[in-house]
């Protein structure tokens, strides 16, 4: 069933994209019944046959013969995608019109005009990523409650309303027709940012990494550099940011299962294919005048990554990095990983005083890494009883057991020192 289930996510959303372009964006439940369909079968036929050769082919001939089942029935194009028009009324066009449809590099423009659809401007930034993750890459609405620390109902809620909008835009967005395309574009890159960023080191109660969530943000910012519309500097950026920060994901958790920060990671386990892939991005976003927040962002990890240990990181060009970030796209966590910074660089003492200097500070007050800066700050300046008196605090607000079990270790650190 297991592995049923992995070709089913690995394969639904580039079909419900396909299904989608035939039908129309307005019948997008009926592309999703389709693959429901295609699933199902598959689960009673490799039963008894066995797993095919090609189970992504398998499936993906299976919804287009129930697709052209569906229409031969109907045969009220009208109600279909309108764009199409005559071509589906005709045995003639409509097998050749729906191959077409079905061809890998008709799938590729068809997932990413389902992203960009995905990101429609009336929806908040949450309902966008919840969109992407159930449409585009076959996540159930109870693994999205999961993965957002939100209740099955309240995700259900967010993309039912979600989806209700986008069956009212008729089609799916047109990347080269449409005048918002820039702003539809910075969207996307902004909803696949909180899908990496909610697998990295999100708020979910049992886990504190879901790399299938990183992978997917990965997966489909690939996808982004294979169009020459999207493949922009801010693109190459973000993709950099993306394989940078996952080469470090196999050291973020220790042998027991405890969650390890960077400045704690054996840095021998990290991935040296990702970080060479993610310099190759980071050198190829350099062309053009564009400076973004992801150009920052990739630049401060491929410093980490350059450094064989946190003594020889160049923390000096680290805290420059946040410089220019903080004037580009403000925020008090990016204050507060400036503060840490300056903290290697100059030591504690500076580094409490960048804390303390933190617009905003009262909105840290609940992010147990806070209170935990806090404490390595007042750890590495000799001050244990303030350190450990923090260090209970982040443990207190922790969010899943990984974060509970590594802030118990620092705090056994205090009572050592």
């Amino acid at each position: 069933m297991k592995t049923e289930a992995r070709f089913f996510r690995h394969d639904s959303g580039r079909i419900v994209a396909a299904l989608t372009r035939v039908f129309g964006i307005h019948n997008l439940a009926l592309s999703e019944d389709v693959v429901q369909d295609a699933f199902c079968r598959a689960l009673e036929v490799w039963k008894f046959n066995g797993l095919p050769e090609n189970p992504s082919a398998w499936l993906m001939k299976a919804a287009k013969n129930r697709a052209l089942d569906i229409l031969r029935h109907e045969r009220k194009v009208s109600n279909f995608a309108p764009e199409l028009g005559r071509l589906l009324e005709s045995e003639w066009t409509l097998v050749p019109t729906v191959n077409e449809l079905f061809e890998p590099k008709a799938i590729t423009d068809e997932q990413l005009q389902m992203m960009f659809s995905c990101c429609h401007s009336k929806l908040p930034e949450h309902s966008q990523v919840a969109l992407i993750l159930n449409i585009l890459c076959g996540f159930s609405l109870a693994e999205i409650a999961h993965a957002f620390f939100s209740s099955e109902e309240a995700t259900e809620k967010r993309v039912t309303r979600a989806k209700a909008l986008l069956s009212r835009s008729r089609k799916l967005f047109e990347l080269r027709k449409s005048k918002d395309f820039p702003t539809r574009l910075s969207a996307v890159q902004r909803a696949l940012y909180l899908l990496f960023n909610e697998g990295y080191h999100g708020a979910c109660s049992k886990s504190a990494i879901r790399i299938d969530l990183c992978q997917e943000a990965i997966r489909l910012a690939a996808l982004l550099l294979e169009n020459a519309l999207t493949a922009t500097s801010s693109t190459y950026a973000l993709s950099a940011l993306f394989c940078l920060d996952a080469a470090r994901l196999p050291a973020r958790l220790d042998d027991t299962g405890a969650l390890v920060p960077l400045l704690h990671q054996d840095r021998s386990r990290w991935d040296q294919a990702l970080i060479a892939e993610g310099h190759r991005l980071l050198e190829q976003s350099a062309v053009g005048t564009q400076l973004t927040e992801y150009h920052l962002e990739a630049a401060i990890a491929s410093v980490h990554a350059c450094a064989a240990s946190v003594e020889e990181t160049d923390w000096e060009q680290i805290v420059s990095l946040y410089n220019a970030l903080m004037q580009l796209r403000p925020s008090p966590v990016v204050a507060l990983n400036r503060a840490i910074a300056i903290g290697q660089h100059q030591g504690p003492e500076l580094g409490l005083q960048a804390v303390q200097s933190i617009e905003e500070l009262a909105r840290l007050a609940a992010y147990p890494f806070y209170h935990a800066a806090l404490a390595e700050l007042e750890l590495r300046r000799g001050k244990a009883e303030p350190a450990a008196r923090h260090f209970r605090e982040a443990i207190a607000l922790a969010r899943n057991e990984m974060e509970r079990r590594f802030l118990a270790q620092r705090l056994r650190a205090c009572d050592m020192a």
